[in-house]
Parts: C-alpha cells; structure tokens; sequence
C-alpha cells in the first residue's frame, strides 16, 4: 500500500514539473511556425498562378466553375496542413503563448473555412445564365477576398517582445 501511494505521489510531481516546462522557446517556435507557412503561403501561390492561367483559356460557365472550385479546394486542403503544422508546433513559452498560439491556429482556420466557404458558394452558383453566373462569381471572391484579409495574423503587432525578435531573427521567418 505504502508503495502504491509514493508511486502515486511521485507520478503527480513528475506530471507537475513536465507541464511546467512543456512551452516551447520562443525562436524555436517562431521557426516552427515559419516552417509550416511557407510551403502554404507557396502552394496558394501556386495554386493562384494555375488558376489564371486555367481562367485565360475558360470559355463557359462550367470550365470557369470547374477551375475555380480547383483552386478553392486546393487553397482549403493546403490551409488546412498549415494550420495542422502551426498547431502542432506546439505553445511558445511566453507570457501569454497559449493565447498566442491559438490566434495563429485560429487564423488558419478562418483561411480555411473561407475557401471552404467560397468553394460551397460557387459549387451552388447556375451555370445556365453566364451573366448571373459570372455575378455570382464576382459576389463569392470578393467575400473570399474580405474573409482572407480578416484573418491574417501580424507577426508586427505582437504583444511578446519575445516572440517580436524571434519572428525577426529566425532564418525560416524572413
């Protein structure tokens, strides 16, 4: 019995002392988080260039849909890695990192949703009129557009010094 109980005692500090420590320095983090933006911020890129090029040769409703609903997926697929990516770069060891983390996580997932989002909307336009069809097009991605700039996060405004000088210094961030 005694045992058990020291046992006990002693699993209760260990978790103790592993949860204090269990942030992440802050340019270790900031690198982390760097490291799963760029591939993203690339592969939208990507995925815009495409879709111009696909849009410069659409000559229906239907191809113009079809291109689009390409990119919006793709934007969604690749918003939803990064946000896995920065989630899963765990919490900086700041003064208030976990709020920090979560906006990050949470800009993410607004990018996401917008695509998903825009992505439901096109799919739901009639491709049977061009004309009602290319307005609702031009309604879908400038709400896209508006939710996009919304969401972002500005590493400038940053309540962490900390976290400031990381972004600034670290390799991956520049």
């Amino acid at each position: 019995m005694r045992t058990a109980i020291v046992g006990v005692c002693a699993l209760a500090v260990l978790t103790a002392l592993a949860a204090c420590g269990s942030g992440v320095p802050a340019s270790e983090w900031a690198g982390r988080v760097c490291s799963a933006l760029a591939p993203w911020r690339t592969q939208i890129s990507d995925l815009n260039a495409r879709a111009q090029r696909q849009m410069s040769t659409a000559s229906t409703p239907v191809q113009t849909r079809d291109n689009l609903l390409e990119l919006l997926s793709g934007a969604e697929t690749v918003s939803e890695s990064a946000r896995g990516a920065v989630a899963a770069a765990g919490t900086p060891d700041v003064d208030g990192g976990d709020e920090v983390a979560r906006h990050f996580t949470a800009s993410l997932e607004a990018t996401r949703d917008a695509y998903a989002r825009a992505r439901g909307d096109l799919q739901a336009l009639p491709t049977d009129d061009a004309e009602v069809f290319y307005d609702g097009v031009v309604a879908v991605m400038t709400r896209l557009t508006e939710e996009y700039a919304q969401s972002g996060v500005d590493t400038t405004k940053l309540d962490s010094p900390e976290l400031r000088e990381a972004f600034d210094g670290v390799d991956q961030c520049r």
